[in-house]
């Protein structure tokens, strides 16, 4: 096939997470994943690396989201507003296709190797958010801290969100642990401050 296919790339990680779900990551072959798709492997080879990318490509996109979404919030947002704009706005895309986000993070879930990546991804991501921060001016360890806390919130929200397929959308459970971490920060800074 030397021919351009029209939407390769989407047909191929669509084609692989099928694979994966159905056969089990390791078990899926590239050329399976090619031939699923009705393409070679060359064209395979173009657009992945190799078969774990097909669940990890997206990563250098979300990075540049969160830390736009950060740069963007309003001048007066302090540190945690502004990567609270930064994980509604990853949040707004994970709900783009519900389903097939649920179903990468079971081909995830269900290997340690993966899920060694997405502790990358993770860590890249606070990275992003704390980077942005420091251009907002926010100093360490703010940054930092912030960061690394927007994204513990991220994981606990999303982790519920794919627990209840019939819950609530991903937004409104992260609006639920941002409300539910101030509560908690601000329980401790009143039991710091009342007389022991």
């Amino acid at each position: 096939m030397g021919r351009w296919e029209p939407n390769a790339r989407g047909r191929l990680a669509q084609a692989a997470i099928r694979l994966y779900a159905e056969q089990g990551f390791e078990r899926t072959t590239v050329a399976q994943i090619a031939r699923q798709a009705g393409l070679t492997e060359r064209t395979f080879f173009r657009h992945f690396a190799d078969k774990r990318e097909v669940l990890f490509y997206g990563t250098d996109l979300a990075r540049e989201l969160l830390a736009r979404a950060v740069a963007e919030a309003p001048a007066s947002a302090g540190p945690m507003d502004a990567v609270a704009a930064a994980l509604h706005a990853a949040a707004a895309v994970f709900q783009e296709n519900p389903e097939r986000v649920r179903l990468r993070d079971a081909v995830v879930s269900a290997n340690a190797e993966l899920r060694e990546r997405e502790l990358i991804k993770l860590a890249a991501f606070a990275s992003a958010i704390a980077g942005a921060l420091r251009e907002r001016g926010v100093p360490e360890p703010a940054a930092g801290l912030a960061a690394e806390t927007g994204v513990a919130v991220l994981k606990t929200a999303f982790t519920r969100w794919i627990g209840e397929p019939d819950g609530p959308d991903l937004d409104h459970i992260l609006r639920e642990c941002l409300r539910d971490l101030s509560g908690m920060l601000a329980d401790r800074l009143a039991d710091q401050g009342s007389p022991g």
